[in-house]
């Protein structure tokens, strides 16, 4: 026996009861694309999905490991293995089966980017790990009318009251962050405007002995650092929140 799908009227009545019709007709005409889907970007997905917006773009190339599953969205013991946007496509289309949702299974790097049109969206979310991806998308994002927002380092965190939002220029007491400025100075490519970012000042050292045997230093990381399950989904629910409230706050 077929289950009947819910109307959008009806998964969407506490949103629109808190933001209006209009607001909601914008969100569902919104374009966003998420650059890596692991402890961040799921949960901005999650959000972003669950608030309305009708267009989703997801571009990840990894797969489901064992040590993801204490903070990814897509992870469980039953997904391992898998590609990580199948995972999280499969799981937004039954939250809300209208959506718009594209996945695509690779990474933007330096060979890859002339495939991806910024512009075609509203905004850019940059959740992604290896640092010289993650400066050429910031350039290049920088360089198009579409808005972006990005995370900088969550792992390595445990206090959520310090989690914050600024304009990249203000970011303090980040290690990425601080990276990403020797980066552009080094390439000389710099953010061509303003963009915003959720961060943390706050920086502890693993305890820990490395003992991961899953493959989880891949796509330029340089290291794996312990990270919380609470402050990684914090970061990736607080860019969905800034792209929620830009759009529903347009005049």
């Amino acid at each position: 026996m077929e289950i009947e799908k819910p109307a959008q009227t009806e998964i969407f009545n506490r949103v629109e009861r808190l933001v209006g019709q209009d607001a909601m007709q914008r969100l569902a005409m919104t374009r966003v694309i998420v650059f890596g889907v692991g402890g961040v970007g799921s949960w901005t997905v999650e959000a972003l999905v669950r608030s309305g917006i009708g267009h989703v773009t997801i571009v990840d190339a990894d797969t489901v490991a064992v040590s993801n599953i204490n903070r990814q969205l897509p992870a469980t013991t039953l997904t391992v293995g898998e590609v990580k946007v199948d995972v999280l496509r499969r799981r937004m289309l039954e939250i809300n089966p209208a959506v718009d949702l594209t996945a695509i299974a690779g990474r933007y790097t330096a060979d890859t980017a002339d495939d991806f049109h910024l512009s075609d969206y509203d905004f850019v979310v940059d959740a992604i790990d290896s640092l010289a991806d993650k400066a050429l998308l910031i350039h290049r994002a920088t360089t198009e009318k579409v808005r972006l927002v990005s995370s900088m380092g969550a792992a390595l965190k445990m206090d959520p009251t310090r989690i914050h939002v600024a304009e990249f220029r203000n970011v303090k007491g980040c290690r990425l962050a601080a990276a990403l400025r020797r980066k552009f100075k080094h390439t000389g490519l710099y953010p061509a405007r303003k963009f915003r970012c959720v961060y943390s000042d706050e920086l502890l050292p693993n305890l820990g002995e490395d003992n991961d045997t899953s493959g989880a230093m891949t796509y330029g990381k340089i290291a794996v650092n312990g990270a919380l399950c609470h402050v990684t989904a914090i970061f990736g629910l607080t860019l969905a929140g800034l792209i929620v409230e830009d759009v529903v706050r347009v005049k």
